[in-house]
């Protein structure tokens, strides 16, 4: 049953006006996508209010409707989608009547929406500056000869380093954090009333992101109202005013951030916060029976199997590890050791180097100089052919899988190539629908191409496509940046299981340091290409020793709980 608007919910506006009047205003949305003779309810009679300089927050699992609220806010629910509303106003403008040419002239002006996946919202035939220039253009924001300049400042407020050269750039020669933050740009180009931001920070380090927490503070200080989506509750308990908790379209639960982080009365609510990783969280199971639909209280969270293979035996080893691009040296003298059923976590911020030694590691880049070892022979520096027979035994689940997969085949296909040739053909879709419900997928995603399937889906593709051959060693790129809490949950007990059962060592790249120090045996920091400090995981995040370590800390977003 959907939560009733609570009026003592409503946070006073900052402003010496209490009457004036919300910037966005919902009441009883509803929308529905037909297929055919199909219709599937994906938001159903939700009512919110967004005051001016207020921040309201939308939490909630993939599907749970939180991203499609936030497109049809801006006219953007897209085909087969049907709206209805007693209520939709924005700026004191009734929109549920706006055709494709006034959508136009609000979208960016009015309101500016911030998409998940960078990638594919940026257009890849455009550089970065004419994408913003063309918001700068479409409102009219500047004269033509001062657009460069325009573009310029708005990429330094968003912490973009060398804003003239990054303009010039095109989306795919710049890092994940840079793309995003290049969105971000683009959005807060118009000086829109209102900002609707839907993960605004999934791809960004933890030192970025607060930098970009700070940029969004700011506007909220100026006046500008932030609907921010988010599965990052530390982030949104750092920045949001007020609370709503949606579930399957409804909305289960909303109140004030404090009061509800701390005290959530919702099963569901407990369930999300329950799964959130850190390191109180390490030895125990994150999944509850959040996604359990009966409405019970969540599971006391059950122990981790003890490993039946001890963290003995290297697997992978890595000395003097160096990497030039140019004039640039990327990766300066790395070296590490990996264990059989050991986790190892890697982190620092964008452009330290980390997805660089992944590469390396891998085999897909071949060092300047120093040398890698996998199951005690030769890796890098060797004919592919040489590495062929082993490549199997070693897989990578990248940060960007949209990349990664052939974009003609279907799901099917995509993780059926990874298991072994000798498979019978019979068993193979058996085999392929049982990886996916290992990562929380259903068997009508197999005929699913990528481009159909949402981020966090597009994820859990990769894990199950790595999980194929049951290797011995995983390299984890950011592997759960794109998913909700609750299905993070799942996949990081998932990854924690493996590794308990068959041995298999995860070197663990992320920029969410709680997710690593909720799985790692050890950690590895990195800063300008060099491992500044490394160690058992809990002493090096309780007692960080060097300045980056503790520069890293320090920005992260915490999160209080009762």
């Amino acid at each position: 049953m959907t939560a009733p608007f609570d009026p003592s919910d409503r946070l006073a506006a900052p402003s010496t006006s209490p009457a004036r009047p919300p910037v966005l205003a919902v009441e009883d949305l509803h929308v529905t996508f037909r297929t055919g003779r199909r219709e599937v309810p994906a938001v159903r009679g939700i009512s919110f209010e967004v005051g001016p300089g207020e921040c309201l927050a939308i939490v909630g699992e993939s599907g749970s409707g939180k991203s499609v609220t936030a497109r049809t806010l801006v006219g953007l629910a897209g085909p087969g989608a049907e709206v209805r509303a007693e209520r939709l106003d924005l700026a004191g403008a009734d929109v549920r009547r706006y055709r494709d040419r006034d959508w136009r002239r609000v979208r960016g002006r009015l309101a500016g929406l911030v998409l998940q996946d960078a990638l594919v919202s940026l257009d890849p035939l455009r550089t970065v500056g004419a994408e913003i220039g063309e918001v700068l253009r479409t409102h009219g924001m500047v004269r033509a000869g001062e657009r460069a300049g325009r573009t310029e400042y708005l990429l330094e407020q968003v912490h973009v380093p060398e804003p003239a050269l990054r303009a010039r750039q095109y989306p795919h020669q710049l890092s994940g954090g840079l793309r995003q933050r290049a969105l971000i740009a683009s959005a807060i180009a118009g000086e829109p009333g209102l900002l609707i931001a839907d993960e605004p920070t999934t791809a960004l380090d933890v030192t970025v992101q607060a930098q970009i927490l700070r940029l969004l503070a700011e506007r909220r200080a100026a006046g500008t109202s932030l609907l921010l989506i988010s599965h990052d509750l530390a982030v949104v308990a750092q920045l949001a005013d007020r609370v709503l908790v949606m579930r399957d379209g409804e909305i289960v639960e909303r109140g004030r951030t404090d009061r509800l982080l701390r005290a959530p009365e919702h099963p569901y609510t407990r369930g999300l916060l329950a799964a959130v990783p850190s390191a109180r969280s390490r030895g125990r199971r994150l999944a509850t029976e959040v996604r359990d639909r009966t409405g019970g209280s969540p599971a006391l969270r059950a122990e981790l199997p003890a490993r039946t293979v001890a963290p003995t035996g290297t697997v992978l080893e890595a000395t003097g590890l160096h990497k030039r691009y140019g004039s640039r040296e990327v990766v300066r003298d790395v070296s590490l050791r990996i264990a059989r059923g050991e986790t190892v976590g890697l982190v620092g911020e964008s452009g330290s180097g980390k997805t660089t030694v992944a590469q390396l590691l891998f085999g897909l880049l071949d060092p300047d100089a120093g040398t890698v070892r996998f199951a005690d022979r030769p890796w890098s520096r060797v004919p592919e052919r040489a590495r062929r027979p082993l490549r199997r035994r070693l897989q990578l689940i990248s940060q960007d899988p949209l990349g990664s997969f052939d974009p003609r085949y279907g799901v099917g296909r995509i993780v059926g190539e990874a298991l072994d040739p000798a498979v019978d053909r019979a068993d193979r879709r058996d085999r392929v629908v049982a990886l996916l419900d290992r990562v929380g997928l259903g068997a009508d995603l197999l005929d699913r191409h990528p481009r159909q399937l949402s981020g966090g889906q597009r994820q859990r593709v990769a894990i199950a496509r790595a999980l194929a051959p049951r290797p011995d060693l995983i390299v984890c790129d950011e592997p759960v940046s794109a998913l909700d809490v609750s299905v993070q949950a799942q996949v990081l007990d998932l990854l924690a299981d493996i590794r308990a059962a068959d041995g298999t060592a995860l070197l663990f790249i992320s920029h969410d340091l709680g997710v690593v120090h909720h799985l790692s045996d050890r950690v590895l920091v990195m800063h300008d290409g060099a491992v500044v400090e490394q160690g058992p995981v809990g002493d090096v995040f309780s007692y960080p020793r060097h300045p980056h370590t503790r520069a890293l800390l320090d920005a992260l977003p915490t999160l209080v709980t009762g």
